[in-house]
């Protein structure tokens, strides 16, 4: 079994809100797995959801380029070893030069993407500069409405695609992306594996104990369609008018939702936490030696 580290219950508190030793026993029964702890903790103590975790392996920007005529939209992700290098002029001018190749190209797959030229350019930048620098993802939207947003910090950029409407829009809905982060557009675009697994966290809560099964299935199921409200794009309460779902918006300029992208600078990679004290002490050690 993984020992069970301060650091491991800090991040468990963080994500759920609860206390140190539900925490601590949470994570000994899960033998150490923060995932597998959240998702007893969901079932055993009623929590609804835990924060993502924040902690990220890359700084860098992530960037957009749309078409004259709002058909076509570019989203990229180019990352940095730090925020400093992120705002870099010369790093923004090599991740703008890598956008603007792309958008011309069409081209989504970096690896084809990078062949040549802009490989050079990037080895170049790493030489001048003294960080890693990758070009991570690009990702194409095609519709007959595209309209983009980009939060200031380039952290969180998102496409949006509509059958009709216009680009203003498409782009109100791409902020309500960026910010709210909705996991599908549409309540009937939800995997059915992600739906199983909240069906079997609502029936493992406490208030579902006891209970007749046809009780548990009703229950059950005003519970699911809160969670597809909530985590639907097009059911969600449009950020700059709480009153008006985001579907009505969509509706209202007489279109209706094709698809949408997201990239948060950074999602998804580890990053390695280093302990400066740890690195001073050992270098003050190294120096006595």
């Amino acid at each position: 079994m993984a020992a069970i580290t301060a650091a491991m219950v800090k991040e468990l508190r963080e994500r759920t809100g609860l206390g140190m030793m539900e925490c601590k026993k949470a994570l000994v029964e899960a033998g150490g797995d923060v995932e597998a702890a959240i998702e007893e903790l969901r079932k055993s103590s009623g929590l609804k959801a835990a924060k993502k975790a924040g902690r990220t392996a890359a700084e860098g920007v992530s960037l957009i380029k749309i078409s004259d005529d709002n058909t076509v939209g570019i989203v990229l992700e180019v990352n940095s070893e730090t925020d400093f290098v992120a705002r870099d002029d010369n790093f923004l001018q090599f991740a703008n030069e890598v956008l603007d190749v792309a958008f011309g190209q069409g081209e989504t797959d970096v690896a084809k993407l990078m062949e040549g030229d802009l490989e050079e350019k990037r080895k170049a930048l790493v030489q001048k500069i003294g960080e890693n620098i990758t070009v991570r993802r690009i990702v194409k939207v095609e519709g007959p409405v595209v309209g983009g947003y980009v939060h200031s910090n380039n952290k969180i950029a998102a496409l949006v695609a509509l059958s009709a409407g216009d680009a203003e829009v498409a782009r109100d809905v791409a902020m309500h992306v960026a910010a709210v982060n909705p996991r599908v557009g549409k309540p009937e675009d939800m995997p059915a594996e992600v739906l199983e697994k909240e069906k079997e966290i609502i029936k493992a809560q406490p208030d579902m104990e006891g209970k007749p099964a046809e009780i548990v299935e009703k229950m059950m199921g005003g519970r699911i369609k809160k969670f597809l409200k909530e985590n639907s794009l097009v059911e969600q309460p449009f950020v700059k008018n709480p009153d008006q779902t985001v579907g009505e918006l969509i509706k209202a300029a007489g279109g209706d939702l094709v698809g949408f992208v997201r990239l948060e600078v950074g999602e998804g990679i580890e990053k390695e936490q280093v302990d400066f004290a740890a690195e001073v002490a050992a270098a003050a050690g190294t120096g006595k030696a």
